[in-house]
């Protein structure tokens, strides 16, 4: 699919609690793993067991009559019988599980939120590669392991509301749950060990560190660290599973990208924080929240064979 090259970011409104003081995370369980590299060695940072309380944000959707999209926030048939025929669903997890861009959110506790938030506007719009977007973001501020380790204890995860209900429904009707990111792992884990995600579900970045904890880079060989990568992840868990019928639910033109033959059959734009018109046009279905997914799961088919 042609990467699209234009696309208008609609926030959406957010009230969020405000997070109190008492929140603390054990980084007793950090695990560090070591990687060669030219200049000395390379550490990336994992989390196996960090356990982090979610907070959940409070989101108010625009109206739809204001949007133009009224065609696909009604799924047809089709459309449902995928959804609930679905074997696996491939979440994104910036502005989608969770209410912010991850990327952002370190970049503004390190001191750069403006610069890096326009050019994650870009990436997620398609106007520019995803691969030269991580690398400028990431030069802008080069987070250390401290400050990442620092951003973690003081900012635990805030999901999307209903999100935690929809994967928990998804599991419980034996329906494999996957998050695919072009953000890091050191931040996607705790979120991951929240809706009880296995590691080996998840596909996402890693930051590198040098052996004094400084910023190397990221790792290159992720696929989701370049553009089309989400596609490619969400085949190669095809091809690897032999799942009949797959979902992408993502709010960017990355995660369109992956409704593609042999990749997702349908793809479905959340846009309860973030409105990408480009997007959620050539969206299968369109949603402000998580619940008309939940409740399609439980009722009967809407439409006469």
């Amino acid at each position: 699919m042609e990467a699209l090259t234009t696309s208008r970011v609609v926030p959406l409104q957010v009230t969020c609690r405000k997070l109190s003081s008492s929140l603390s995370a054990d980084f007793s369980c950090l695990e560090f793993k070591r990687y060669p590299c030219t200049s000395g060695r390379v550490s990336i940072m994992n989390h196996p067991n960090l356990l982090l309380r979610p907070v959940s944000a409070s989101l108010q959707p625009q109206e739809l009559s204001a949007l133009g999209h009224e065609g696909n926030v009604a799924p047809s048939k089709e459309i449902l019988e995928l959804w609930r025929d679905v074997e696996a669903v491939c979440f994104d997890v910036d502005s989608t599980v969770c209410v912010d861009e991850g990327i952002d959110e370190l970049a503004e506790f390190c001191g750069a939120g403006k610069a890096v938030a326009e050019w994650t506007a870009r990436a997620m719009g398609g106007s520019v590669p995803f691969e030269e977007a991580l690398a400028a973001r990431l030069s802008l501020f080069k987070p250390s392991l401290s400050k990442v380790e620092e951003y973690l204890a003081k900012r635990p995860p805030r999901l999307s509301p209903g999100i935690e209900e929809l994967v928990k429904k998804l599991r419980a009707n034996k329906i494999d749950v996957y998050l695919i990111s072009g953000g890091f792992r050191q931040m996607i884990n705790p979120v991951a060990s929240i809706l009880g995600i296995p590691r080996e579900n998840i596909f996402a970045n890693n930051i590198l560190f040098g052996n004094s904890g400084e910023f190397v880079g990221f790792d290159e060989n992720e696929p989701t660290s370049r553009s089309g990568g989400k596609a490619k992840a969400v085949q190669q868990i095809r091809k690897g599973r032999l799942y009949k019928t797959m979902a992408m639910i993502g709010d960017g033109a990355t995660d369109l990208e992956a409704r593609k033959p042999g990749g997702a059959d349908l793809f479905i734009c959340y846009a309860g924080v973030q409105l990408r018109e480009a997007v959620a046009a050539q969206a299968d279905w369109l949603i402000f929240k998580f619940e008309p997914l939940i409740n399609s799961l439980d009722s009967v088919p809407l439409y006469d064979d």
